[in-house]
């Protein structure tokens, strides 16, 4: 490159600086070996192909028939696009492709399929370069990885991965996982040095220790765990034994040779032909032919699954020296040889057929929701295992499945049905509240209802027609193109609502409601009105007339209409016979003032009356009607002159004092007047005495003889003859419906009753108001009862005795009503449920081993034994054998796999056996113990005797060696009892009821409280405190004691007080009722409602009092009492007085007086008046009249107006006052304005015979009068004011309900079979939740009760013998254990007590779940001076291989192991090696290792340091290794501290990277990492280490062995802890050359301009980042 190089932004200028040049060529260069990098290899292209990514496959098939596409542009290597031209167009990749389009139904077809992860790599193995060398703690992280990949289900074929992508993302292929640390093997400490091995001279002591745990992940093998010491105890004073007979192993077990085989051998030793032909046969020959009968014999009993052959073995007795070496025999003390040779089986394994085919699924219907079945295959036993042979394996193998196939019926399902509800009864809630009104009649308003719940089938129909369908396919009855009928899908709906009734426990869900709240209407009794005043007399019939008879009629009327209708209502119409009846009549409406004779200013006059026409009722009619009566005339009157005395006018007609007139009692009425002025005193007509100023006239003189119809309650609804025929057609109409079917009547009675005396004739009473006899009404339809069809009958478990003969058992079925019979339908039937005995099976199901006689014992054959002493007689050591047969429970014959399912083990077939030799002594077997007449009194004996010859042998005499009689005492049994366990809950006497399988319903009244018993269990021991049966101490298993549930007692209150008085006597008040506490509630009885402090219950409703129903009644004024004393002229100033009573208001108008109070007192009329007694002459006006109404609004402009006339005209001169008086009208004093007030609506009130339930708010209407007075309705009415209010809403008073609970479950099984804490359980729930002020649900639901103690009997081993090896003292023998039968009381604690074997017969022959009884195996007792493996040590604690702190595990192990121990130091190299096995565990420990250090008792000797488990135990291994362990022992204490060591000067240091910290007392106290910056080296692979350790500063920095290259380490802190000066530096200068070599980087490779090319000016490139090259996916 010369110095001046162009490039196309220009020509770079030559620079002065020398440097600067080697910079910018150096710079240049590098950018042109980018670009000639990105070269092809001929340099001449610098355009290549870039693709983008796949679309989405697109199609319209779904499956392998889709395309999708993708981008390809042309691009430079600077990474702008261009042209397609520019790029080679054969290298063009494609931009389209097929593909498989995904659709939703491919998501059951295809699915990822995961790989197994693969072994754990380390991190460090992944990354380049060579390992990093690290301190493990804990663990190291790895990475695994797996293979995943997406499949076609059906035959795991690899698919896209595309495909398992569109439904769901692709598992992950790796994942973090951590390398466990290598794992060094842990032993114990040594145990005490065992004894010398030898009494005298040169012998070895041993000492061992057990592994604890293995070795693992790589870790230090285990250390030797026997360490020896030589011992000398002293000089041996006679010659060693230096020899011993050792036994040898037997052979195995192998048949004799043939016969044939044994003449051969014969023939050959003595010569053709000479066989000796001699009438005693030689012991072999006899043998031979005793052997080949009881073969025979054998194989006649035999079974075929035994081949049970009798062979021998063998085995070697060798002299041994103590240094291992063999000699001859006859070096070892003689004495008795071993037996070499005896009888054995030959070992059979366990041969089995192939196995069968699986069965079928025993599920035989699809639903995915209920758990899978199950399908078996089995295989034959063709070969039983015979001696040593292999056992058996499982005859049986089971595997999930589901049915498979098109025809699959669905499963059968479960549903909860129920039965109608009951009829609502009051009385049932009633009787949860206060008994004693459950019994009362015409209860209504809330009440309770129950039903049955009960679980059916719900697609049995559905299941049946399936497989009726299926077998109409079967026969070819039916064509599979024809539709299924309509009956079965009709018979379906049917069957539905009366399916057959199954067991509870296979309906799953919630349990319908069995019990609900209901409503009785109450009925709402008639209310009337009082009665009317009685009318005139008037014709029964205004039409007819001709009858002289006549009523007098008074009525009442219905306030409020009753249930029912008014024909509920008592009579409406009562009558009087009169005479001179009469329809119509005149009515006085009233009199025009009088007016004088002949145009005369006072004297006699009339007065004209005005009259109106009425009916009997009172009602204006035309005047036509009253013509026949005559009209009143003119009534006579007098106006008085000016001197006479002056009258007020007449009073109304009082009250009738009577209603009726007899003999003796006559109806009175009274009317007065008053003298307003007194006459002249001459000239003046006079006043009248004091009787004519009052009349009296009899009133009501119609007699006491009142009639009236009375009617009876309507009969019941019938139907109606004459119209049957009619509604035929309507009483045709599916059951269960509530409605009306047909019209039927009801008739009543209808008597005419006369008051106090009864019926009379019909005549008596008039027809008129006579009521009906008949009505119409609805016939409700009839209802059938429904029963539904009968269930399944109840399982027959057969149960059989000791025994063997099965209990005789019943079995049921029921069926329940779902809808009672009502309005005459068909009854129920009386047979509900059904029972009978079970079919008793004639045997009992069962299997058992029998065992048949043990044959002759087998000895090994003669020409096998001949050489041994004493081979001439047939006697010794032998085996016998015998047949095994299957049997059914009453000894039937049964296949052989029958017993190996359901019989215990299998009794042995073999057994050892003895013939006796000529020298022995033959006895019979003891004989059973004598019985003993009572415990612990006397002795029992046994007996046995010689038998044969050995009647003969004094030896055999002996009885010492051979006793023929035994005595012990007779066992002396001592029990006694004691309570054991807490006492149970208080349990209620249990009654008759037991909680059914079929259906569910609300109980009746469950006793909940009263006496009960509590239980506690009973533990019986006997003398040795062992635990027997319960009975043995007499007693059944618990003692008893009373104990009393308290029984809730609800909130009693009162009755309710009766209501008081309305608290305002116009309008609209209140009145009150109370109810008191009686009783509180306790034991979780009914609480009380909310009460005041006095404990009393208030209920306040609104009351309406008529404001006329109490009036003022003033008496006329009484006679002038004059106070001046112009007493002649009896005139002037005077006072006026009248009673004033408040009377009660009737129809009739007022009758009796009651009290003031009564009364409005603003109303009360004057008592006393103040006026002047007009003079004679003087004008006499009467009394003023009323005050005319305010007309409204109320102002004071307008007026009010009252008015009087004149009675006595002045004389001459002399004028009248004014006659007409007015006064303004004034707001709330004479003039109001009134409205409507409503008033609050009262509690819900109920009927008096409902205790809860729907019931009315009330509420009162008011007219108040403008300054907030009540007044009488009529004002408002008159006003017309608007009543938009409801007076009267339904409510509801909710229903105090109790808890209702179901029946207590049975007793559930014991929660353990034996032992003393078992307990029995039993639950109930809640059936019906409390509502309203109900009694709360008691908290117990669930009862326990100690079980009876029964004995935990078990199968367990003795412990094992020594080795015994005959009477010689060393080489292969046997030990042995025994099985006995132990008892405990199950908790665990001890191993039990022995006990006769008899207790444990019943129990299977396994010993803690392990059915392989092992009772003798195989050992070696150690010849004197061998060198041998001790017995294996027990297994270790449970160890958790785990990272401590970090909650990371490996498993748990544990570990046992076999020490080595010698007896001579010269058999030292012949030991055999130590052994361990370990196997995994559950639930070990997590335990750390540390080093611990103390110093020795001497000062002067160094301190000990060894390895400490976490628990405390002293082990070896397991601890972190020391660094360096060899000068470790100079520094004093030991350098303990992790990442120490002990320098040459003695003291702890830390190592590189770390610093120290020092104690207080000047020791170390940790080391803690330096944080530094450190500069990678070239050869340093870790340039990506964020943090990093530096070496101590204070050792040199050469390079340390095992470190690969060499690090600076740069402090950039000072002394003082702030950074140094060329820290700063440093970074300036950085920053500036940072800067420097990003600019030139950027001249350097910037892009040139492209030359202009000679094209038009829109044919330029345009920058864009992506060419459109025509396909449709850009």
């Amino acid at each position: 490159m010369g110095p001046g190089w162009r490039g196309a932004e220009g020509t770079l200028r030559k620079r002065t600086e020398e440097g600067w040049w080697y910079l910018l060529v150096t710079l240049l260069l590098l950018c042109g070996f980018r670009r000639a990098h990105t070269q092809t290899d001929d340099g001449k292209s610098v355009y290549f192909w870039e693709t983008g990514p796949w679309g989405r496959c697109m199609g319209s098939d779904c499956g392998p028939g889709g395309s999708q596409s993708r981008a390809v542009w042309c691009a430079h290597v600077d990474g702008w696009t261009t042209l397609h031209t520019n790029c080679d167009q054969g290298q063009r990749p494609s931009n389209q492709r097929n593909c498989f389009r995904v659709c939703d139904w491919h998501k059951d077809l295809y699915d990822w399929k995961l790989g197994a992860w693969n072994a754990c790599v380390p991190v460090s193995a992944r990354t380049f370069g060579a390992p990093r060398l690290f301190t493990c703690s804990g663990g190291e992280e790895g990475i695994q990885t797996r293979e995943v990949g997406c499949i076609l289900k059906s035959d795991e074929s690899p698919a896209e991965d595309a495909i398992c992508e569109y439904f769901e993302p692709k598992p992950r292929l790796e994942q973090a996982c951590l390398i466990p640390c290598p794992q060094d093997c842990v032993v114990s400490e040594y145990s005490p040095w065992t004894s010398c091995s030898k009494t005298c001279g040169t012998g070895l002591r041993n000492r061992v220790r057990s592994v604890l745990v293995p070795p693992l992940f790589g870790g230090a093998f285990c250390p030797n765990l026997t360490e020896f010491q030589s011992c000398k105890p002293g000089p041996c004073t006679g010659p060693e034994g230096m020899y011993s007979l050792r036994v040898g192993q037997w052979s195995p077990c192998a048949l004799p040779p043939t016969r044939t085989a044994r003449q051969v051998k014969r023939r050959k030793g003595k010569g053709q032909g000479l066989r000796e032909r001699t009438g005693v046969k030689d012991p072999e020959t006899r043998e031979l032919i005793q052997k080949k009968r009881t073969r025979n014999r054998l194989n006649r009993q035999e079974s075929p699954f035994w081949d049970i052959q009798v062979g021998y073995q063998t085995r070697d007795v060798v002299c041994i020296h103590r240094n291992g070496s063999a000699v001859g025999r006859w070096l070892c003390t003689p004495r008795d040889l071993p037996l070499t040779i005896q009888s054995c089986v030959l070992p059979k394994d366990c041969q089995t057929t192939d196995w069968a085919e699986w069965s079928p699924c025993s599920k035989t219907c699809l639903d995915p929701e209920s758990p899978g079945g199950n399908r078996t295959r089995s295989r034959q036993v063709l070969q039983f295992p015979v001696g040593e042979g292999v056992a058996c394996p499982p005859m049986e193998d089971t595997e999930s499945c589901e049915p498979q196939g098109d025809g699959v019926p669905p499963c059968a399902t479960y549903t909860w049905r129920t039965t109608e509800w009951s009829d609502c009864r009051v009385d049932s809630l009633l009787s949860q509240q206060d008994r004693r009104r459950s019994n009362l009649t015409g209860l209504c308003g809330g009440g309770l209802q129950t039903r049955e719940v009960y679980c059916v089938q719900a697609n049995a129909e559905l299941l049946k027609y399936l497989n009726d369908l299926k077998e109409k396919d079967k026969a070819g009855q039916t064509q599979r193109q024809q539709k299924p009928s309509v009956p079965p899908l009709l018979s379906i709906t049917f069957q539905i609502t009366v399916s057959r009734p199954v067991e509870n426990k296979l309906c799953r869900g919630p349990i319908p409601n069995r019990s609900q709240l209901c409503q009785i209407p109450c009925p709402t009794d008639c209310q009337v009105s009082p009665w009317g005043a009685w009318g005139p007399c008037t014709f029964e019939n205004c039409n007819d007339q001709a009858a002289k008879k006549g009523f007098k009629l008074r009525r009442r009327q219905i306030t409020n209409e009753p249930t029912g209708g008014p024909g509920n209502c008592p009579h409406l119409v009562e009558a009087v016979p009169c005479d001179e009846p009469s329809c119509f009549d005149w009515q006085l409406v009233s009199l025009d003032q009088c007016v004088p004779d002949e145009e005369e200013q006072c004297g006699t006059g009339t007065q004209l009356a005005q009259v109106r026409c009425v009916n009997s009722n009172g009602e204006e009619v035309d005047r036509n009607l009253c013509s026949s009566s005559p009209a009143l005339g003119p009534v006579p009157c007098e106006v008085p002159c000016s001197r006479d005395c002056v009258m007020s006018d007449w009073t109304v007609w009082s009250t009738c004092s009577q209603t009726c007139s007899s003999k003796t009692v006559e109806g009175k009425q009274m009317r007065t007047r008053s003298i307003l002025a007194y006459n002249a005193g001459e000239g003046g007509a006079l006043c009248p005495n004091s009787s004519a100023l009052q009349e009296v006239r009899n009133c009501n003189e119609h007699a006491c003889t009142v009639y009236h119809w009375q009617t009876g309650p309507w009969g019941m609804c019938t139907e109606d003859p004459s119209s049957s025929s009619i509604n035929s057609s309507l009483t045709v109409q599916s059951g269960g419906g509530q409605g009306p079917c047909s019209t039927g009547v009801q008739t009543r009675k209808v008597i005419c009753v006369r008051v106090n005396v009864g019926q009379v004739p019909p005549k008596k009473c008039p027809d008129g108001p006579r009521p009906t006899t008949m009505r119409s009404c609805q016939l409700p339809c009839k209802k059938d009862c429904i029963v539904t069809p009968f269930s399944d009958w109840t399982s027959c478990p057969v149960t059989c005795d000791a025994a063997g003969i099965a209990a005789k058992r019943k079995q049921s079925r029921k069926r329940l009503v779902i809808q009672m019979p009502s309005n005459g339908g068909q009854d129920c039937p009386e047979l509900l449920e059904e029972e009978k005995d079970c079919e008793v099976p004639k045997t009992c199901p069962g299997f058992r081993w029998k065992t048949h006689k043990w044959r002759k014992c087998q000895l090994v054959p003669w020409f096998l034994r001949q050489d041994t002493p004493g081979a001439q007689e047939t006697c010794g050591p032998g085996l016998q054998t015998r047949a095994v047969s299957c049997r059914q429970l009453d000894g039937t014959q049964a296949d052989i796999t029958e017993c190996l399912k359901f019989a215990k083990s299998m009794p042995a077939i073999t057994q050892r056996c003895q013939l006796p030799c000529q020298d022995d002594c033959q006895l019979t077997n003891w004989s059973k113990f004598s019985s003993c007449t009572a415990d612990c009194v006397g002795v029992r004996t046994r007996k046995r005797a010689l038998i044969g010859r050995s009647k003969k042998k004094d030896k055999c005499k002996n009885t010492q060696m051979y006793p023929l009689s035994e005595t012990q005492y007779c066992p002396c049994d001592k029990y006694n009892a004691q309570p054991v366990g807490n006492w149970s809950d208080c349990i209620l006497p249990e009654g008759d009821r037991v909680e059914s399988d079929l259906g569910l319903k609300v109980q009746g009244d469950i006793k909940e409280c009263g006496q009960g018993y509590r239980y506690q269990a009973m533990v019986c021991y006997d003398q040795d405190n062992r635990l027997v049966e319960t009975s043995r101490c007499n007693s059944h298993g618990y003692i008893e004691e009373a104990c009393i549930i308290p029984c809730p007692s609800d909130c009693k209150l009162s009755e309710w007080s009766n209501w008081s008085r309305c608290s305002k006597s116009c309008g609209s008040g209140v009145k009150v009722r109370s109810k008191w506490l009686r009783e509180k509630p306790y034991n979780g009885g009914r609480p009380c409602p909310k009460l005041d402090h006095i404990n009393q219950v208030y209920e306040v409703v609104p009351c309406q009092s008529d404001c006329n129903q109490y009036v003022w009644v003033a008496e006329p004024w009484s006679v002038w009492k004059v106070s001046n004393v112009d007493l002649k002229e009896n005139c002037g100033e005077g006072v006026q007085t009248r009673k004033v009573r408040c009377m009660l208001n009737t129809i009739d108008g007022p009758s009796e007086s009651v009290e003031d109070y009564l009364c409005d007192p603003e109303e009360m009329p004057l008592g006393a008046r103040e006026s002047r007694l007009p003079c004679p002459e003087d004008c006499v006006l009467n009394d003023w009249g009323s005050w005319s109404r305010c007309s409204l609004p109320c102002t004071r402009t307008n007026n009010r107006l009252r008015t009087a006339y004149t009675l006595r005209p002045p004389s001459v001169g002399r004028q009248c006052p004014e006659s007409s008086d007015k006064e303004p009208c004034s707001l709330n004093l004479n003039c109001f304005n009134y409205f409507y007030n409503i008033t609050d609506w009262s509690t819900c009130q109920l009927s008096p015979n409902a205790v809860c339930g729907s019931g009315i708010k009330t509420r009162m209407l008011d007219c108040v009068r403008s300054d907030g007075k009540s007044v009488d309705m009529k004002f408002c009415e008159e006003l017309k004011l608007e009543k938009k209010w409801q007076m009267n809403i339904s409510c509801v008073v909710e229903c105090p309900v109790n808890c209702q609970l179901s029946e207590w479950s049975g007793w559930s099984e014991c929660s353990q079979t034996c032992g003393l804490e078992g307990k029995m359980w039993r639950q109930r729930s809640v059936v019906q939740p409390s509502q309203g002020d109900g009694r709360p649900c008691p908290s117990q639901m669930e009862q326990w009760k100690p079980c009876p103690v029964r004995p935990c009997y078990r199968w367990q081993y003795s412990s094992w013998s020594e080795c015994r090896v005959e009477s010689v003292v060393c080489g292969h023998g046997t030990r042995y254990r025994n099985l006995s039968c132990s008892v405990s009381d199950g908790s665990g604690d001890g191993d039990g007590s022995l006990v006769e074997e008899e207790l444990c017969s019943s129990l299977e022959l396994a010993v803690d779940g392990d059915k392989q009884i092992t009772l003798k195996e195989a050992c070696t007792l150690p010849c004197p001076g061998e060198c041998y493996l001790m017995e294996w040590s027990d297994w270790s604690s449970c160890v958790n291989i785990c990272v401590k702190g970090a909650g990371v595990g490996f498993g748990s192990v544990q570990v046992r192991s076999r020490a080595v121990l010698a007896q001579e130091p010269e058999n030292l190299q012949l030991c055999p090696d130590q052994a361990w096995e370990s196997q995994p565990c559950i639930g070990g420990e997590c335990y750390e290792y540390k080093w611990v250090s103390a110093n020795r008792q001497n000062s002067t000797t160094r301190p000990l340091i060894w390895c400490q488990r976490s628990d405390g135990l002293n082990v070896t291994g397991g601890c972190p290794p020391i660094n360096p362990p060899v000068d470790n022992s100079s520094c004093d204490p030991p350098c303990l501290m992790p990442k120490s060591f002990c320098s040459e000067a003695g003291a702890c240091m830390c190592e590189e990277g770390f610093t120290e910290v020092l104690s207080s007392t000047g020791q170390l106290d940790q080391c803690a990492p330096i944080p530094v910056l450190e500069i990678p080296t070239a050869g340093d692979k870790k340039g990506d280490v964020k943090t990093s350790r530096a070496i101590n500063p204070t050792q040199p920095s050469t390079i340390q062995p095992g470190r690969t290259g060499r690090t600076w380490y740069l402090q950039p802190y000072g002394p003082d802890g702030k950074l140094k000066m060329w820290v700063y530096g440093v970074a300036a200068g950085a920053f500036v050359l940072l800067i420097f070599i990003v600019s030139m980087i950027y001249l350097a490779c910037k892009k040139p301009k492209r030359p202009q090319r000679q094209r038009q000016q829109n044919n330029r490139l345009k920058p864009l980042t992506l060419a459109y090259d025509g396909d449709t996916d850009m």
